[in-house]
């Protein structure tokens, strides 16, 4: 089963997922979203699987920087219109590995879908 990450690639937590992944021989496939986008039908699939609002980076400085009235009463299908316009606001890692989403860098998330699959 194909191992695919999405982020950005200087990302500090994206840097810990990458040498976790390393580190345990995890064979994978990255998509930079800051370089090559995140396109609304990938972010609708990843919001079925865990919901949308887990998907915004509200702490990081692009989501700080989305002007209020664009955030004010988010709906699933706005704010996936807006995590593609501003893709750098998306969390990182997202991890794909089948149908399972893994959203954010959890060592421990990781090692339960990722070490047990073969």
């Amino acid at each position: 089963m194909k191992v695919r990450v999405y982020g950005i690639r200087n990302c500090d937590t994206m840097k810990k997922a990458f040498a976790w992944l390393e580190q345990h021989g995890v064979d994978y496939e990255f998509h930079d979203y800051k370089r090559e986008g995140a396109s609304v039908d990938r972010l609708a699939a990843w919001s079925k699987a865990v919901g949308w609002e887990k998907l915004a980076n509200t702490r990081g400085p692009t989501w700080r920087k989305i002007p209020e009235a664009d955030k004010a009463g988010l709906d699933e299908r706005r704010a996936l219109a807006l995590l593609a316009a501003n893709p750098s606001a998306i969390r990182r890692p997202i991890v794909e590995v089948g149908q399972q989403v893994l959203v954010g860098f959890d060592a421990v998330g990781f090692a339960r879908v990722l070490q047990r699959r073969g």
